[in-house]
């Protein structure tokens, strides 16, 4: 395990892989930590150096006293790769991960190459979709809406009793701790990234699972041709994690992203 503080907070990071080869970093969910992408890191076929990290508040980063900010957590990542004296990154993010690579791409362009957003969006619900949520889990807790926010993650057919890992997402959202969850869906709520991320110029590959009901299809869509000349995708019996339901899938287009990102990006730098 490997720690380090930056930006006021401790933030707990995995550096893996091989410095021959891009860097790609991963950026995590609402309500999980980085064990997330466990299926997508190990099915990358390029060499490849891989950041996965915790963002504040989530797995076992620390959880400062909520609200956060999205600024917030664009400068954390910010300060983790200067921290790890990266630049040039593919920044790889699901959901608020995905509302963070756009933030970073936009604060600092030195340290973006290309960006993968699933399943997110430039701006995401609305002020009192945010708040109910907040006072719910202030009120009551995180497993008094969880069976809703895992309707909202995973697909009908995952969701099975008998399925052992759809039972450990579930603690994976519950143990969250409440001031990094509630913080965070502040820093979604007041976040519209719309005008920012419209100015991006650089290979972005949107994709979103065609059972998502968190930032469905059209939604991700909408981001899509937001970007000039963004891929966009549809991942077929998955919901607001398909790296978790569709390991195989997400990881190729991821692949096959990689395979042409470094040229383009190139050549948008010309």
């Amino acid at each position: 395990m490997a720690f380090v503080r930056v930006n006021g907070v401790v933030l707990h990071y995995s550096d893996t892989g091989t410095d021959k080869g891009p860097v790609i970093v991963f950026a995590n969910s609402l309500g999980s930590d980085f064990r997330i992408w466990d299926a997508v890191a190990g099915g990358l076929t390029r060499p490849c150096r891989i950041i996965r990290y915790d963002k504040r508040g989530h797995g076992l980063s620390e959880a400062t006293p909520a609200p956060y900010s999205m600024t917030d957590h664009v400068e954390d990542l910010a300060a983790l790769l200067d921290h790890l004296k990266i630049r040039k990154a593919v920044i790889a993010g699901v959901s608020v991960g995905g509302m963070i690579a756009q933030g970073l791409a936009a604060l600092r362009p030195d340290l973006v190459s290309a960006l993968v957003l699933m399943d997110t969006a430039h701006k995401i619900g609305d002020e009192d979709y945010w708040n109910t949520r907040i006072g719910l889990i202030e009120r009551d807790g995180i497993a008094s809406i969880a069976d809703a926010i895992l309707e909202r993650w995973f697909t009908a057919a995952y969701r099975s009793p008998e399925n052992a890992d759809f039972a450990g997402y579930s603690a994976m959202l519950t143990r969250t701790p409440v001031s990094g969850y509630t913080g965070t869906c502040a820093a979604i709520r007041d976040a519209d990234l719309t005008e920012s991320t419209r100015a991006l110029d650089v290979p972005v590959l949107c994709m979103v699972g065609d059972g998502d009901g968190a930032t469905p299809p059209d939604l991700v869509r909408s981001l899509a041709e937001l970007i000039g000349g963004a891929q966009f995708e549809i991942i077929r019996d998955a919901g607001h994690l398909p790296g978790i339901e569709k390991p195989e899938k997400t990881t190729a287009l991821i692949n096959a992203f990689l395979a042409t990102a470094g040229a383009q990006s190139n050549q948008s730098n010309t």
